[in-house]
């Protein structure tokens, strides 16, 4: 995208009247900043947030992963990128972080104050 630009600059043929490469230029800008807030800082804020939901995962946490299984938490390695989830009583999978999409007990805590005070008014 900025070659494209620096294309612009350097293809400026002597035309000054018309100032052609600066329009385009005038013209490209606002696309490239609105390129940034509907595709880059929406990405960022999403990747930010799934790295706090791993970050804060911890025993007893009901979670539902990628696949569409909901377990609970039995243990979390935190030198390895790991995490054990019991989905049964005699079942336990191994598993790697990025396999947990939501952290269930966390959106239960975080809808009981917004309910209380919905009770509240």
């Amino acid at each position: 995208m900025f070659s494209s630009l620096l294309m612009l600059l350097a293809a400026d043929d002597g035309d000054k009247g018309q100032g052609g490469s600066w329009f385009m230029i005038v013209l490209m800008l606002p696309m490239v900043l609105v390129f940034y807030l509907l595709v880059i800082r929406p990405q960022r804020r999403q990747e930010q947030q799934r790295q706090t939901l791993v970050s804060n995962l911890k025993k007893n946490d009901k979670v539902l992963l990628t696949s569409g299984i909901m377990g609970t938490v039995v243990s979390v390695s935190e030198k390895e990128d790991e995490v054990v989830v019991r989905v049964d009583e005699s079942c336990k999978l191994r598993m790697i972080k990025s396999s947990i999409s939501r952290n269930l007990t966390q959106e239960e805590a975080l809808k009981k104050p917004a309910e209380q005070q919905k009770a509240a008014t």
